[in-house]
């Protein structure tokens, strides 16, 4: 989708207010959806979503999520705006202030590490007795099922260790390594570092909210200790662990970063 196309396709409720705005693709955070930011001057920045409307599309999921986070006063998007048009599903969002925490910046990586493991910590300890989605491990699996039979699944992208594998093959082997007990904490389902904003040095919001839920709080631990891994090392996986206060069980991060390869 060019950057054009969207301007001359939105829902038609949008396109008064929307008609100033310069639209400008974006690469990171996308979550397999077209991802634009708009710009006008002396306008507040927003961003908007855009996905085919399919039977397992994820950004129906995104808004109501938002909503319910933003209600907790967990930094993140408001939800402004969702349609049905044209055969996609569309989300207006606010943009919030601040760089997502993978990209260079004049903060430390210990500074990094730290602003995630507290804003993940802050995630985790909100109270989960009233949040309505489930993200079960049981729902993720079948949910991870359903992307198998529909032919959803990228085999070409798999992590290295599991390439030549089959999305069959994979799946047998997430059935059998589902956990036997979950520690279920409001997850934010993708919490890799480019998907955590700071600005200022300090955290200001979650983006790509659209697997926010209940989940094993490994969910978010095992995406954000290979995120970390990867752009910082081992050392400062550790760091993020021990500020976390966690000794995180090795067959519940498997199975998170297996669960992984299906979304």
């Amino acid at each position: 989708m060019s950057s054009r196309e969207p301007q001359q396709n939105i829902p038609a409720a949008w396109r008064e207010n929307l008609g100033l705005y310069r639209w400008e693709s974006q690469s990171i955070g996308a979550s397999g959806a077209g991802v634009f930011r708009l710009q006008a001057h002396g306008k507040p920045d927003l961003f908007v979503k855009t996905e085919a409307s399919e039977p397992l599309s994820e950004l129906p999921d995104e808004g109501p999520r938002l909503a319910w986070l933003g209600a907790r006063a967990v930094p993140c998007p408001q939800r402004l705006a969702e349609a049905d048009h044209d055969g996609r599903h569309w989300l207006l969002m606010s943009a919030i202030p601040g760089t997502v925490l993978s990209s260079p910046s004049a903060l430390a990586p210990e500074q990094v590490v730290d602003i995630a493991t507290d804003a993940l910590r802050h995630l985790h300890g909100l109270a989960s007795a009233d949040c309505p989605f489930d993200h079960s491990a049981a729902q993720r699996i079948a949910r991870a099922g359903a992307r198998v039979e529909a032919g959803l699944i990228d085999e070409d992208d798999f992590d290295e260790e599991r390439a030549g594998h089959t999305a069959a093959d994979l799946f047998a082997e997430l059935q059998q390594r589902q956990p036997r007990e979950e520690d279920l904490v409001v997850t934010h389902g993708d919490a890799t570092l480019e998907n955590l904003l700071a600005d200022g040095g300090r955290f200001s919001g979650f983006i790509d909210c659209a697997r926010a839920g209940l989940a094993d709080r490994h969910q978010d631990l095992a995406l954000a200790v290979r995120s970390i891994g990867d752009h910082f090392g081992d050392e400062l996986v550790s760091r993020f662990l021990a500020r976390y206060g966690i000794n995180p069980d090795p067959d519940r991060m498997a199975f998170y970063l297996l669960l992984d390869e299906f979304f």
